[in-house]
């Protein structure tokens, strides 16, 4: 069985993004599991903080998820043409002390899909966090991207995914995604 962690990159309540990831957990074949993980709780990331108190308890605890699991799936909003600060404040922290890169990062499989209700869908930001990646020593699967656009039309008032189209398309990227994972 696959474990993947999957993170949304926004902490607003409805998120879009949240929205998608709870999608792509129902879209995850037979086989597959996507936890859910959030950034919720970690702070501002501060060298001072760290070094008179350590790494904070959430921080902590997620890397554990995230070093335990078989791959990540980062589920990304798009600030101004790039990666949102809050969810690249938390890629920081995650990856304190250095010694703990290899542990929780180095070669471990990561995608990233995002949705924003504009037109453009999340390719800037996704195509930002690629340095991020290699710094990290992941291994990013370019096998298929996601980015939904319009992203407030496809969803229903209970925050299901009403897009018949787009539910085709997360399913056929869960599947290779985990393909690509098992194959790792």
């Amino acid at each position: 069985m696959a474990r993947i962690i999957g993170i949304s990159g926004s902490l607003r309540r409805g998120s879009l993004n949240a929205l998608l990831l709870n999608a792509a957990v129902q879209a995850a074949p037979e086989g597959v599991f996507i936890a859910v993980a959030s950034i919720r709780g970690i702070p501002l990331y501060d060298g001072d903080l760290e070094a008179s108190e350590g790494v904070p308890r959430a921080v902590v605890a997620l890397k554990d998820k995230i070093a335990a699991a078989d791959a990540l799936l980062l589920v990304t909003p798009e600030y101004n043409h790039s990666l949102p600060g809050v969810f690249k404040n938390a890629i920081d922290w995650l990856s304190r002390p250095p010694g703990d890169i290899s542990r929780v990062f180095r070669g471990k499989p990561v995608t990233l899909m995002g949705a924003t209700p504009g037109g453009m869908g999340t390719a800037y930001s996704q195509t930002a966090w690629l340095p991020v990646f290699r710094a990290l020593g992941m291994r990013p699967w370019f096998g298929r991207s996601l980015n939904v656009s319009q992203a407030h039309t496809v969803f229903d008032d209970s925050g299901a995914l009403s897009d018949g189209q787009l539910r085709e398309r997360l399913q056929a990227f869960v599947k290779e995604y985990a393909a690509f994972v098992a194959a790792q």
